[in-house]
């Protein structure tokens, strides 16, 4: 079994050929291939963290679509002052097919 730990938008996800993951918002038009940095390559029993032989390796991935992620209400409160604040945010995100860890 090959996977690999990459590195996308300030998060790491482990992925394996055919895995659909949600990234933050990618720069790429829904077809197009992009390449993600590995941070840790599984192959079998080897494990490989060394960044020299990461860096030749390629983990491809194909955009699905750009979505964005469930709605977050963020609220503030202080006791006795009158104070409240309420806020929204939706994450921007983009779904992508894992195609090739070479």
């Amino acid at each position: 079994m090959v996977y690999a730990v990459v590195r996308a938008g300030g998060r790491q996800e482990k992925v394996e050929v055919g895995t659909i993951v949600q990234l933050d918002r990618v720069q790429a038009a829904q077809g197009e291939k992009i390449e993600l940095a590995a941070v840790l390559l599984v192959d079998g029993a080897s494990v490989t963290t060394d960044a020299d032989k990461l860096a030749k390796v390629k983990v491809t991935a194909e955009v699905i679509g750009n979505l964005r992620g469930p709605k977050i209400i963020i609220q503030k409160y202080k006791n006795k002052t009158g104070y409240k604040k309420r806020q929204g945010h939706r994450q921007e995100l983009t779904r992508v097919k894992i195609t090739g860890i070479k």
